[in-house]
């Protein structure tokens, strides 16, 4: 099997760096195209030896772009298209139509009850979105909460496959040396309290949640801000303007294994973490929260459905809260009181283990290949979508996708 994997762009951030997961450890030969933005994921990609196409796409209305992807298509010869984020999932589905491939996937990633991939919903971007929906075999659920809001907005129950994200259990394995070694390169005091964030900084992630709970803390805490994004300034600000500055450390983004580029990788980080926070109220799984608890570290969390769909025992190092900063301050404190726990990995985490979660796909692409839509020999006709005069609120084209953590 040939497969294609369309994504909307390849900097660093959750949806990327999980297909670049992926594609360790699927059994099926693939190639990878990028609209836009082929960042360090797009290197990271070919290093392991992925055949990356970046299409150039210069806007959301870009509908040159359709054809190229076309061509794209049809030259590679695939049997599958797999679509990842919401302007690849619009072009890529409707060009995989048009290329003659019937066998088309797509992965949300981040449906949220309010927003998708941190930006706020519309009904042109709802409408659009079902409209190309209906032109795939399967659409790929990361977690059950996405699969009932996907049930909500219409997509029929048996199009909706749910697959969760998958971590390398093995990388995020906590290691003491390279916590020590993390910690100093930080320049982290040795008796620091290290609270941890992971995820881009928009408003979404309530991170300033985190930065005023640690002014109701003594000054041996700290906190660890993993990712980028258009709040670091703000975030920056607050943290300045309420006498903390000197106890938060940015890190900036982040890739989830070492490859050559200065600071530490993601695994790192968590293993230099005593605790991870997550305030977002808004999630589509939380993997963040999934790869803190595979190295053993406890979790506070506001919306975690990768978490809240196991049983409690499956993940008894977590928590949820609910409130602001002063909530946060006091369960952040409760955890460091505690008698201390080993860490080590919990159930949960070995759920979501990548090799198991590219077998269940496997089934899905599996479906997707011998279903009956994918025996059509010739390639239909579809219309192509007119520009809209001028952006608006109903436009889904003028939608800006951007990944989440």
């Amino acid at each position: 099997m040939r497969a294609l994997h369309i994504i909307t762009g390849l900097g660093v951030g959750g949806a990327e760096q999980q297909l670049r997961l992926l594609l360790r450890h699927l059994p099926v030969e693939c190639d990878v195209v990028t609209l836009t933005n082929p960042g360090a994921v797009a290197d990271g990609l070919a290093a392991d030896g992925v055949r990356v196409t970046h299409l150039g796409m210069h806007g959301n209305r870009d509908l040159t772009a359709l054809p190229r992807l076309v061509r794209t298509i049809r030259a590679g010869g695939y049997d599958l298209v797999h679509t990842h984020l919401y302007r690849a999932c619009v072009y890529g589905r409707l060009a995989a139509r048009m290329a003659g491939v019937r066998a088309v996937v797509a992965t949300e990633h981040s449906l949220g009850d309010t927003q998708m991939e941190g930006r706020r919903l519309t009904s042109g971007v709802r409408a659009l979105y079902l409209a190309s929906e209906r032109l795939g075999s399967a659409t790929v659920a990361v977690s059950a909460a996405v699969a009932d809001r996907l049930k909500r907005w219409g997509v029929p129950a048996p199009r909706i496959e749910v697959v969760p994200n998958g971590i390398d259990l093995d990388g995020f394995r906590f290691d003491p040396e390279r916590r020590e070694g993390t910690r100093r390169r930080l320049g982290l005091p040795e008796d620091a309290f290290v609270v941890g964030g992971i995820g881009r900084l928009t408003p979404g992630k309530r991170f300033d949640v985190l930065v005023q709970a640690l002014t109701r803390l003594p000054e041996d805490y700290w906190l660890l801000l993993v990712g980028g994004g258009p709040e670091e300034h703000v975030l920056r600000r607050t943290a300045q303007e309420a006498g903390v500055a000197g106890r938060v450390l940015f890190t900036g983004e982040r890739p989830y294994v070492a490859d050559g580029s200065p600071g530490p990788d993601l695994p790192s980080l968590t293993s230099a973490m005593d605790l991870f926070a997550s305030p977002s109220a808004d999630e589509a799984f939380g993997l963040a929260a999934v790869e803190a608890l595979a190295s053993g570290l406890p979790v506070l969390y506001a919306a975690c459905p990768a978490i809240e769909d196991l049983p409690p025992s499956a993940a008894t190092g977590a928590r949820r809260v609910r409130g602001g900063p002063e909530a946060y301050a006091r369960a952040i404190a409760e955890v460091r009181g505690a008698v201390p726990r080993p860490r080590t990995v919990p159930e949960a985490a070995h759920r979501y283990s990548i090799t198991r979660n590219a077998a269940r796909l496997m089934d899905v692409y599996a479906a997707a290949v011998s279903g009956p839509g994918t025996h059509v020999t010739e390639p239909v006709s579809l219309p192509l979508p007119s520009p809209p005069s001028a952006p608006s609120s109903h436009s889904s084209l003028s939608y800006h996708g951007a990944s989440s953590s």
